[in-house]
């Protein structure tokens, strides 16, 4: 399994960076990306704790932990300058979160997402044609979320991006260590959302490609 969206105690998480990917690399991970929520007040903190964190553990242990954060219901007008600023910072993995319809998010985020050099739109919600072939062109993959609330419009997701060429990929979300889901789970949630056999592995084969560009490398062992 390679998770690219997971949460630690940095942000609203219940682990530890080092415990979250411990607990992944016992139920058979490969690569997880710890995806902390940030905005103007907390990214240089959070970012601080957890390149050194993903250092020590990418140092001592088999599974390999990508550094990220998740840019959450920021201004759409400050999105552009926060993703440039994270990467500057030695982030690798940047995600934004996207139009759920689980939550309040504001109205033209999918789109400032799609323009701003994020890696992955988290849970974009309804998002509409138009943006997946944005997403599309820019190669900005679309998330297909196992976290409850979120996963409502994965049918839908699926759907338009589908019919937009845009990549897919899946993800736990994970807060807490029940979160966290097996390669079966995530095939058959991408089977739920309406994919073929086909395009759910090429889901997860999406998942693994992002992880080894992010990681330098040109496969995963």
């Amino acid at each position: 399994m390679i998770d690219l969206h997971t949460h630690s105690l940095l942000s609203d998480g219940l682990l530890l960076p080092s415990e979250l990917a411990r607990r992944a690399e016992e139920k058979g991970y490969r690569v997880i990306g710890i995806t902390d929520h940030v905005d103007a007040s907390n990214m240089e903190f959070i970012i601080s704790g957890l390149l050194k964190a993903c250092k020590d553990i990418n140092k001592n242990w088999k599974i390999k932990v990508i550094p990220g954060v998740e840019l959450t219901h920021m201004p759409i007008e400050s999105i552009k300058a926060a993703v440039k600023f994270v990467r500057s910072k030695g982030v690798k993995l940047v995600l934004v979160h996207g139009e759920t319809l689980n939550e309040p998010v504001i109205p033209g985020t999918n789109r400032a997402a799609l323009l701003s050099g994020a890696d992955i739109l988290t849970h974009p919600g309804l998002i509409s044609l138009e943006d997946a072939k944005l997403a599309a062109g820019k190669g900005v993959c679309l998330e297909i979320s196992a976290r409850q609330g979120h996963c409502l419009t994965n049918g839908h997701v699926a759907k338009v991006s589908r019919a937009a060429g845009a990549k897919l990929v899946i993800n736990s979300d994970s807060h807490s260590p029940g979160d966290l889901i097996t390669n079966g789970l995530a095939n058959k949630i991408l089977l739920g959302a309406g994919l073929d056999k086909k395009d759910a592995a090429a889901s997860l084969k999406n998942s693994e490609n992002l992880a080894c560009r992010l990681l330098d490398i040109k496969r995963l062992m």
